[in-house]
């Protein structure tokens, strides 16, 4: 059987049918290539619900959002607590300094010292014991953001100086 068409545009009918076969090769070509992914996905998928249908998958996701929620709650309370414990510690003692002298030039030992107690802000206290042979006098100072509205000893000076910056001298007082 003879096509008029195909005579009228001179083309082979043999050159259409292998035309033809190449597509029909690059589709089955396309199709195992589109079986193969179908199938790692599969494999995904099913490694993914292992062991879970919808419904558990479903329960699972919720009890996370759940944990999400209340971890966020607990953060936000140790937050909270945390604000409150700083508000606490900045008015406690968190600063000290300690000189120790002879007051009286070799007379009493190095039995007296100056003691500062200061909070995160510089206010607080210096302590200064003089001790003689005849008794040990006390007497306290105070201070307010790191001064002092009476006039320090030496000492005293020290021992604030200590507190305020942190300079511990192992051997403060000895001379």
């Amino acid at each position: 059987m003879q096509s008029n068409i195909l005579e009228a545009i001179g083309i082979d009918p043999a050159y259409i049918l292998i035309f033809m076969f190449l597509i029909l090769v690059a589709m089955g070509v396309f199709l195992a290539s589109l079986t193969m992914k179908y199938n790692r996905l599969k494999r995904s998928y099913s490694r993914f619900m292992r062991g879970s249908d919808g419904k558990t998958l479903e329960d699972s996701i919720r009890h996370h959002l759940e944990e999400m929620e209340r971890i966020e709650t607990l953060s936000e309370q140790n937050q909270m607590e945390l604000r409150s414990l700083q508000n606490k510690i900045s008015g406690s003692i968190q600063k000290t300094g300690l000189v120790q002298y002879d007051a009286f030039n070799e007379m009493g030992g190095r039995l007296s010292f100056a003691f500062t107690m200061l909070d995160g802000e510089d206010n607080g206290w210096i302590l200064n014991a003089m001790h003689s042979r005849e008794g040990c006098y006390i007497y306290i100072k105070e201070i307010h953001n790191g001064e002092c509205r009476t006039e320090l000893a030496e000492e005293e000076a020290e021992s604030l100086e200590q507190a305020m910056y942190g300079e511990t001298d192992e051997l403060a007082g000895i001379e």
